[in-house]
């Protein structure tokens, strides 16, 4: 499954690497791989193909009721994963509306119920944990949070440790570095720098400036 993601998120340009010319994000860092999974939905093919996956690794987690997504990219593959499960859909902004009845949480959220979080993309983890908070503080029960596309930081790993949420994703980075390497998207010049990122994405932003 991971290597067939990856190779389908780099396919439609969903994923794209540029270690020579690094993007910028929001954040300032400079980076070699940019992520963009809302143009999945774009895809017939790739997104009944990540619908499929999100049902297939969602059976990995403990029995839950309901599915939530995590605002904004993560509502419509959670909307998706809730529609393939027939299962009931919320959503969690990433903060209180200041109008009408001032929701954070869209949709029916019962006391003690089991629910599964859905992201698109997986770097910190910091959003998805927020919405994790919400949810808990609204008296569920999360049983994880699953996603397409995972960057594998260190930070992610540690920050999900320490909220007691497991994670999981449909691909990751690793693999999509060893399909980028063996279908020629990258040279294997290229394959070292890219690895080092994960590890360090500061230190590497910095060297890169």
């Amino acid at each position: 499954m991971e290597l067939e993601i990856a190779k389908e998120l780099l396919k439609i340009e969903a994923v794209k690497l540029s270690p020579a010319h690094p993007f910028v994000w929001a954040s300032g860092l400079r980076s070699p791989i940019y992520c963009d999974n809302r143009l999945t939905l774009s895809y017939p093919n790739t997104r009944n193909l990540i619908k499929k996956s999100l049902v297939q690794l969602s059976q990995s987690f403990d029995t839950f009721d309901s599915v939530s997504g995590v605002a904004t990219a993560g509502i419509a593959h959670g909307a998706l994963l809730a529609d393939g499960l027939n299962k009931p859909f919320s959503y969690i902004r990433s903060s209180a509306k200041s109008h009408g009845r001032q929701n954070q949480i869209e949709g029916v959220v019962k006391p003690h119920e089991k629910i599964l979080v859905v992201e698109d993309l997986i770097s910190t983890g910091k959003s998805s944990l927020e919405a994790v908070e919400c949810l808990r503080n609204a008296g569920a029960l999360v049983v994880g949070v699953i996603a397409i596309f995972n960057y594998e930081f260190p930070s992610a790993i540690e920050n999900f440790d320490q909220a007691q949420c497991e994670f999981r994703t449909l691909s990751n980075y690793s693999a999509l570095l060893s399909v980028a390497l063996e279908t020629g998207y990258i040279k294997s010049e290229n394959f070292d720098t890219l690895k080092i990122w994960k590890e360090n994405p500061e230190a590497w932003s910095l060297n890169h400036n």
